[in-house]
């Protein structure tokens, strides 16, 4: 792993720490994931009136790529820091 650049303390703004290529691209692939995930016309398949255990159908695919998003995320961040 590369030595990363001090400018300052870590956990500041002048911390400086370059990611490995794979972990960007990862993270790169999941925000155009998200990108067509939100992207309308993929929204109006949902939009309609039927609800799944009393949540509408279009929150529950709102907040179900939104908690995907964060673990998916989390798990790329997570094996860059180990």
């Amino acid at each position: 792993m590369g030595t990363p650049e001090f400018f300052g303390t870590p956990g500041s703004f002048g911390f400086v720490e370059h990611m490995k290529k794979r972990h960007e691209q990862k993270l790169v692939i999941l925000s155009l994931a998200l990108l067509l995930a939100f992207n309308l016309p993929l929204v109006l398949l949902f939009d309609h009136a039927d609800a799944i255990l009393g949540i509408p159908v279009i929150y529950g695919y709102f907040f179900s790529i939104w908690i995907f998003s964060i673990v998916v995320s989390f798990l790329v961040v997570k094996r860059y820091y180990e």
